[in-house]
């Protein structure tokens, strides 16, 4: 084992519980749901439970109420896709929080968990980024870590490779250094993405101690973060708009696209453009020779 896989154990922590954050995301979604918009009667003016109550939900989704409970207990076992695709369709999940409810409830594995590796991106896609010499562009990986970038990335969000491997990650940038806070116009925005993003790895890796780790650091130091987790809320964001101002050209408005990896699931290929003959397509242009010298492509 290299140091870097041994910086990796060593930041490594307890595992989530699987059990719990099925329990807090039943309980989440069904808070948020009210009796009149599933078509059920209200009766009396004050309920003493905000959203649903589990006897309601259950009758939606037909299965008993004891049932029922079990699950949104934790003590939920071989739950069939049937009955989470009833549950889901009760609760109005959306597709992500629908797969996300599917990985809680999957039956703990017994197997001996493999030892916690560093990402690697491809030579190929190293290249590709290289080749990007007009298009911010990096790859990020499991646990919203940042594997590789290009150099208009670099000139655009900063130089990652002045950071420290650990730092080189998208929760931490952002919830914990100012800087980023300023970058990002729309920060609240991003905040609930990457947040959005962390509980959808918890709930597909739930006993990766890294991830569990990164939680808790972030817990402890940011109060938003704390808060936007509490939610429970999970969203898959493939594209958009992000405005920036940036220190050097101003302010950009850029879309973004995100392209999950085909052979590696848990990496996405991420690149920003501007519109064409817009100013931010100027302000691109400007940072391409500025950051030509001063920054470089990150190796990850």
């Amino acid at each position: 084992m290299d140091s870097g896989d041994e910086q990796l154990r060593a930041a490594a922590g307890p595992p989530l519980d699987r059990r719990a954050e099925l329990s807090e995301f039943l309980r989440s979604r069904r808070a948020r749901l009210k009796p009149e918009e599933v078509g059920l009667p209200v009766f009396g003016r004050h309920r003493r439970v905000p959203g649903l109550r589990r006897e309601e939900l259950a009758q939606l989704a037909g299965v008993s109420v004891a049932y029922y409970t079990r699950l949104e207990q934790g003590n939920g076992r071989n739950v069939s896709a049937e009955v989470l695709d009833a549950i889901a369709r009760a609760l109005r999940l959306t597709d992500a929080e629908h797969a996300h409810l599917t990985h809680l409830a999957k039956p703990k594995s017994h197997k001996k968990k493999p030892a916690v590796r560093q990402q690697h991106v491809r030579p190929a896609l190293r290249q590709l980024l290289d080749m990007m010499e007009g298009v911010p562009a990096y790859v990020v990986g499991r646990r919203a870590e940042i594997l590789a970038w290009n150099r208009m990335a670099a000139a655009l969000f900063g130089d990652w490779g002045e950071l420290p491997q650990a730092e080189r990650n998208w929760a931490r940038l952002v919830f914990l250094r100012p800087e980023y806070r300023e970058l990002f116009v729309d920060w609240e925005q991003k905040a609930i993405d990457i947040v959005c993003a962390l509980r959808m790895d918890a709930g597909c890796h739930p006993d990766d101690p890294r991830l569990s780790a990164l939680v808790g650091e972030l817990s402890v130091k940011s109060e938003r973060f704390r808060r936007l987790w509490a939610t429970h809320d999970v969203r898959e964001k493939n594209h958009g708009v992000k405005r920036l101002h940036h220190p050097l050209v101003g302010d950009l408005s850029l879309n973004f696209e995100s392209f999950r990896l085909t052979d590696d699931a848990e990496q996405s290929l991420v690149t920003y453009h501007a519109e064409p003959d817009s100013s931010s397509a100027q302000s691109l242009r400007l940072l391409a020779g500025w950051g030509a010298d001063a920054t470089r492509a990150g190796r990850g």
